[in-house]
């Protein structure tokens, strides 16, 4: 299915999804099963497409000395701008301050799902998270979707491959294919995401209902703002000092981007924006590394959540964070919310595992778990673009980035709006003509 026409059944699905959501709610309450479906058809995916996509890409140029550089550009560049999201998130939480006069009720379910998530933290120090990265068995971090123990595996594999020279070039051809086999395969499933989407609007729609939104219409308004803000100030930033145009980028990306959105899962939109930054001029060994890293360390969106939900859990109780406070918080996060990437409801356990480690009530996080699902529609998309615009930086920076590659995609792109424009204005004047003649 190309990507266009994509978009177009993606858009449809939505507006069904909402329609059929918010007027058969009983039905549609049943009907996240064809998410789920959809999911686990992109998870079966990404572990055999990311393993031959960063083998072939490390192996394939045969340098390993520049390995550790990208991965010591990379993990700077993640860190500044996570530290900026945070900022970014307590920034508009002071100017908004959306838990002042917050009157919706909590249940005692609600506190109950909380307490569970503030004891289920996943890791309590640097040490722990370490001791994560590292993979016992490459066949349980593939079952399990743990992208950072795939790609510590993959980077061992692709040094041994470059050691042994010649005799691993068989094999190497072989990952090559079975990463063409494996973009093939993202394609035919992409054809079920229209039906994954309206599965997952509908299902939303129907339990949260349009009610809902009235209620916590202030905390959705600032987070989505700032989410905006961040994108069109930080990102754009970043674009513009690689001069790459940041509107072609997410013109290109606009496909994965609202998949992210309509799912709220990162997993359902990663094989596509990893094809297509490849195709935009990043090289294979970079995408491969960068995106699947991004992931783990650089949750733009998820962070600056964090930030903007703990300043909201607090204005509730009428708690005034002191500067050294904030910062000792926002220190927290930065730390606790690494290497967690595919835990459900991800943002919220982070949450709960800070405000409990500091002794501020989790009040605030029960009262977010019902529009959880519409945060994390904003903040997914923020997290996928950000890892594509951080591709292009770690490129730029090694000064490996295809401006020749990205000027013919973005061209191309043009070209095919403009033959699907005369197409539409074609049709238009034969539906003219045919009128005219009855």
């Amino acid at each position: 299915m190309k990507g266009k026409r994509l978009i177009i059944y993606i858009l449809i699905a939505l507006i069904l999804g909402i329609i059929f959501g918010g007027f058969f709610p009983e039905i549609a309450k049943e009907a996240d099963f064809l998410a789920i479906v959809f999911l686990n058809m992109i998870k079966m995916i990404i572990a055999p497409l990311l393993f031959s996509t960063l083998v072939v890409g490390i192996a394939g140029h045969g340098d390993i000395k520049n390995l550790g550089r990208i991965g010591l550009k990379t993990i700077i560049y993640f860190e500044i701008i996570t530290t900026i999201a945070l900022f970014i998130g307590l920034s508009f939480g002071h100017l908004f301050r959306p838990g002042e006069g917050f009157g919706q009720e909590i249940t005692i379910s609600q506190i109950n799902k909380v307490q569970a998530m503030a004891a289920s933290h996943h890791h309590e120090s640097i040490i722990d998270m370490i001791i994560s990265m590292v993979p016992t068995s490459i066949f349980d971090a593939m079952s399990t979707g743990n992208l950072l123990q795939i790609v510590i595996f993959s980077i061992f594999f692709a040094i041994a491959i470059c050691s042994i020279g010649e005799k691993a070039k068989p094999f190497l051809n072989m990952l090559t294919s079975l990463s063409d086999i494996m973009f093939k395969f993202t394609e035919l499933v992409m054809c079920f995401a229209p039906i994954g989407i309206f599965g997952a609007i509908a299902s939303t729609v129907a339990v949260s209902g349009f009610q809902i939104l009235e209620n916590y219409a202030k905390v959705i308004f600032t987070l989505y703002i700032a989410l905006v803000v961040f994108v069109f100030s930080v990102l754009i930033i970043a674009c513009r000092i690689c001069k790459v145009p940041f509107k072609s980028l997410l013109m290109a990306i606009s496909e994965p981007a609202l998949l992210a959105f309509s799912t709220a899962s990162s997993e359902a939109a990663l094989p596509k924006a990893m094809d297509i930054m490849e195709k935009f001029g990043v090289p294979k060994n970079i995408v491969g590394f960068v995106m699947p890293t991004g992931y783990t360390f650089n949750l733009d969106g998820s962070t600056l959540y964090l930030a903007l939900g703990v300043l909201f859990s607090t204005q509730i109780m009428g708690i005034d964070l002191t500067i050294k406070e904030q910062l000792l918080v926002m220190l927290a996060l930065m730390l606790t919310s690494k290497g967690i990437a595919g835990v459900p409801r991800l943002a919220l356990i982070v949450m709960a595992g800070t405000l409990s480690s500091f002794n501020y009530p989790l009040i605030g996080v029960a009262l977010l778990l019902p529009i959880d699902h519409i945060l994390d529609m904003g903040r997914t998309t923020v997290n996928l673009i950000g890892n594509c615009v951080a591709t292009v930086v770690i490129a730029r920076w090694e000064k490996d980035f295809d401006y020749q590659k990205m000027e013919n995609y973005i061209n191309l792109s043009n070209k095919r709006r403009e033959l699907l424009k005369k197409i539409r204005m074609k049709k238009e004047q034969n539906k003219k003509i045919e009128i005219g003649q009855s």
